[in-house]
């Protein structure tokens, strides 16, 4: 069984978790998690970028000059892409830069990244968060007692706008639910800080 350490929201070390190898202790798939993370960042593309081509862009109907003896190379139309205000050629028009990933590989891909942090020990369990309100300096705090990183991201079992809002202006911070934590977040982060119900969560959802 992996195990990793469990800390309170003051920075001290209060026991340690066990957690099932066969979500946070298998061999991490390199393969699998980069085929992840490539479906991740093409999701996030509009892909509502669009030209106009020479059918689209306006004028252009009436023939420059004839055909012949003007001693000027043949043009049929001002709105060619060699003319200025013409049309553009082989320009890019609206479309899906989806990467369809089948339920195995995204499984896979996502106990290789959290495999990944425990074996690189940078992963850490939280008992618990409790703050009187909405405050920054307070979630702040907790962060440094734990020492974490740069980049932290934080696993909450559920929705809990005091720990989101206290938290969403801290750079480098960023909080997620077990429902909405994806492969990218957890290789992009120097330390995964997991809810002790929220790992827990996760075995459930990936064991």
């Amino acid at each position: 069984m992996a195990q990793v350490q469990v800390y309170n929201q003051e920075g001290r070390k209060t026991s340690k978790m066990e957690l099932a190898d066969s979500v946070f202790g298998i061999e991490p798939n390199k393969n699998a998690m980069h085929l992840a993370v490539v479906s991740y960042l093409a999701a996030q593309r509009q892909g509502t970028q669009s030209t106009l081509t020479r059918s689209e862009v306006s004028g252009g109907g009436a023939k420059p000059w004839r055909q012949k003896g003007t001693g000027r190379a043949r043009q049929g139309s001002t709105r060619s892409p060699q003319w200025t205000h013409g049309g553009i050629a082989l320009g890019p028009k609206p479309r899906k830069y989806k990467v369809s990933l089948n339920k195995k590989v995204k499984r896979l891909a996502m106990k290789s990244a959290l495999s990944s942090k425990v074996a690189e020990t940078e992963m850490m369990i939280l008992n618990k968060v409790e703050l009187e309100g909405i405050k920054t300096k307070a979630m702040v705090e907790v962060f440094t007692k734990l020492k974490t990183g740069k980049k932290v991201l934080l696993v909450l079992p559920e929705n809990n706008d005091v720990i989101y809002k206290s938290a969403r202006n801290i750079e480098g911070v960023k909080v997620v639910t077990v429902n909405t934590l994806c492969v990218y977040d957890i290789l992009n982060c120097s330390n995964l800080v997991v809810l002790k119900d929220a790992a827990k969560k996760i075995e459930e959802v990936y064991a």
